[in-house]
């Protein structure tokens, strides 16, 4: 089931030149930038999954949790609805393979 909806998952096309045309709107600018952290940690953790060649399902199976908790997690870093834990997002790492490295600059 659950790779059946990613199979169905299908973007919409977006390149460069949107983008730039959408940033000379002041307000879609201020909010993308706002939201530029959250995206960046997000794309951490998804591409730690896509390179593992890992489903969520399989995540929340390594984690010792369920599919809809790990969905959870993922989107709750674009949403900013659910801060996880440290603990969480260390196991969600060593689920992909990988180690959680936090850095400060």
């Amino acid at each position: 089931m659950q790779r059946e909806l990613e199979d169905k998952y299908n973007p919409v096309p977006h390149t460069k030149a949107d983008t730039d045309r959408m940033m000379r709107d002041p307000g879609f600018k201020a909010a993308y930038e706002a939201l530029a952290k959250e995206f960046t940690a997000l794309d951490a953790l998804l591409t730690a999954r896509k390179e593992a060649g890992l489903m969520q399902a399989q995540v929340a199976e390594r984690m010792g949790t369920t599919t809809s908790a790990v969905s959870r997690l993922e989107s709750s870093l674009a949403s900013e609805k659910h801060s996880p834990s440290l603990a969480t997002l260390r196991k969600y790492a060593a689920a992909c393979g990988k180690i959680l490295r936090i850095s400060l600059v």
